[in-house]
């Protein structure tokens, strides 16, 4: 981003602060977690797990399939003895563990944070992965207290193709959609919760990185890390 274009970025930063935010949502894998790295690699982790080597490509082939169908294709493809729902078993141990033991923040989130508590913003986190795992996560990562609550597509009854849970944790915070920002690294989350009426930030994530463009077109505003728009931000700013 030329200079120029981040002072203006960071100049409309500031009069959509001063006029109107009360609320911030966050997604958390891919914005708030850096964890998406064990969903892509998980097949090749499993097989490693128990001793045999992944075929090139196999992150690609498990992309799009579900936890069963990604199981069924191993247990073909590989001659597993092991039964679907062990292997979905298996997989969601090692997944497990890392959001425990490993998952790290994304660059920049803890300071965002932070900026945004002193200021008074109220915080959520809305989530298409398993609460317990993403609790975990944020709470090793000493963020969990920053949020008032965490917000999952399975509890709310709708995947995030339907606004229902940003506006579902926008409520909890007692605040409007336009006066709400959202936080999400993938363009389809990104697009609902616009087309819904929030204030989108749209975060890099190498996950997502097919969708650059159309992400930076579709956000109010679009960062590689999260914190860089705090860098120039005018400290007299404070939320009142």
């Amino acid at each position: 981003m030329k200079d120029s274009e981040r002072s203006e970025e960071v100049r409309e930063t500031q009069r959509m602060w001063d006029e109107k935010i009360k609320a911030a949502i966050f997604d958390a894998d891919g914005t708030l977690l850096d964890s998406m790295p064990v969903w892509n690699d998980i097949g090749e982790l499993y097989l490693k797990s128990i001793g045999l080597t992944a075929r090139e490509g196999l992150g690609e082939t498990l992309h799009t399939m579900s936890l069963e169908q990604g199981a069924a294709y191993l247990k073909k493809e590989y001659r597993l003895e092991k039964q679907i729902p062990e292997i979905v078993g298996d997989v969601l141990k090692i997944v497990a563990d890392f959001y425990r033991l490993e998952a790290p923040l994304k660059p920049g989130v803890k300071e965002t944070l932070e900026w945004l508590k002193h200021r008074q913003v109220k915080m959520a986190v809305a989530t298409s992965g398993n609460r317990e795992l993403i609790e975990a996560a944020l709470e090793r990562n000493g963020v969990l207290g920053y949020f008032g609550k965490i917000f999952t597509c399975t509890e709310t009854g709708a995947g995030k193709d339907d606004p229902l849970i940003y506006l579902e944790a926008a409520q909890f915070l007692e605040s409007r959609p336009d006066e709400t920002l959202v936080f999400e690294d993938a363009f389809h989350a990104a697009e609902t919760a616009k087309k819904a009426g929030f204030t989108v930030f749209g975060v890099y994530d190498d996950s997502n990185r097919e969708n650059l463009s159309r992400m930076k077109e579709l956000c109010d505003f679009y960062f590689d890390r999260m914190d860089i728009w705090l860098e120039d931000f005018p400290e007299k700013s404070e939320k009142k």
